[in-house]
């Protein structure tokens, strides 16, 4: 079918376009050679993308989410492929992002992606929402465009704004020291009178430990190894796979080798790996098997909505903003304590493993601490 039969939008996965809008004719195709991609046209392309981020599950989601969006309207609203799409179509589609008419149409709740009533908004995008988006989406372009689908990338045309901030860029995305100790204490407080407790117990604490302690991004924990802990000149360092498919090491301090100790433990193994145990470190309950991406990240969210119903009726504020957290605020949180206790800036972006140093200065807070602190002194 094409997209003119369609009521309402329809997820990536379900469209089905002929020639005519499936942009084997877009007026921003690269009919040369010099093609990178197996793509034929939009849809395969766009998976092409996609599928650079298959080993970070939430991120995928979110790109997907976007891409999604910007193809539908193109198809639905101005009834033209996504190959030809230009600098104009793309500012009135920001336009559009503020306000998705008809709301029946592109907006609704959250319902399962084969449900009639899925939509693509759950309603009008927020400023800085809005500026996300065209970043997913330029990002998409410039890939697609280096990759030799397209001839160029027209978000490159848009005279960006650049999202309001009142962070000065520092993170915001962590949990205070305060908030993170009410989280641990949640933890060492879980029930432990039946078997099944005490095994999700003991997995909760060491995922914990690897969070707060090595600072990895989720789909990190769940292709981590045991033998991925090695110890070397008598020091343990955990060398993980990550970004562009990387390995680095960071540093294994005592406390998580001992939580490594006391979960490899409670799965009578013996107390430190070896070099050939290729066995994934975080297991499911029910056996030997590791545990996939979205798992280990609604297991975290799991945590911290049970932490929040705990604080709600004391610490409503504390309540309301654990309630919004994720796996990768672990990840923000890991970098801002180490930063908050003076971890020297290289070794900290050494220990995020970031390419930019810039990136990694966004933890430091402490100038903000002494910049509230001098203006405190001012007083009538």
């Amino acid at each position: 079918m094409t997209h003119l039969s369609v009521t309402h939008p329809l997820p990536l996965e379900r469209l089905q376009l002929n020639s005519e809008f499936d942009g084997t004719f877009g007026s921003n195709r690269n009919s040369g050679n010099g093609l990178l991609i197996n793509a034929q046209n939009d849809l395969e392309a766009l998976n092409s993308w996609l599928e650079e981020f298959k080993d970070s599950p939430q991120t995928y989601r979110n790109y997907r989410k976007e891409i999604e969006r910007l193809l539908l309207w193109s198809l639905l609203v101005l009834n033209k492929p996504f190959s030809s799409l230009n600098r104009d179509d793309l500012r009135a589609y920001e336009q559009f992002l503020a306000s998705p008419t008809p709301a029946a149409q592109w907006c609704g709740p959250r319902r399962p992606r084969h449900s009639k009533e899925w939509r693509p908004f759950l309603g009008p995008l927020s400023e800085t929402s809005r500026h996300q988006a065209l970043v997913v989406i330029g990002a998409a372009f410039g890939y697609l465009s280096d990759a030799g689908y397209l001839l160029g990338n027209p978000v490159k045309l848009l005279r960006r704004k650049r999202a309001k901030s009142t962070n000065n860029n520092t993170v915001e995305r962590f949990l205070e020291q305060e908030l993170w100790s009410h989280v641990w204490s949640f933890i060492e407080e879980l029930p432990e009178k039946s078997l099944r407790e005490r095994e999700h117990k003991a997995r909760i604490r060491f995922l914990f430990h690897l969070l707060y302690l090595l600072g990895p991004r989720v789909s990190e924990v769940a292709n981590l190894q045991m033998s991925d802990f090695r110890e070397t000149r008598g020091k343990w360092w955990c060398y993980i796979l990550g970004k562009g498919n990387k390995r680095e090491k960071v540093p294994v301090n005592n406390s998580m080798l001992l939580a490594l100790i006391d979960y490899r433990r409670f799965l009578d193994l013996s107390d430190l790996p070896t070099a050939d145990e290729h066995t994934p470190v975080l297991r499911s309950l029910k056996g030997n098997r590791g545990v996939s991406s979205n798992m280990i990240y609604r297991i975290v969210k799991k945590l911290f909505n049970q932490t929040a119903d705990s604080l709600e009726i004391q610490k409503r504020e504390q309540a309301f903003k654990l309630r919004k957290a994720s796996t990768h605020w672990m990840r923000h949180t890991a970098m801002t304590h180490l930063a908050d206790i003076g971890v020297d800036l290289h070794h900290l972006r050494q220990t995020a493993r970031h390419n930019d140093i810039n990136t990694t200065s966004r933890y430091l807070h402490a100038d903000e601490e002494r910049w509230h602190k001098s203006v405190g002194k001012h007083k009538i």
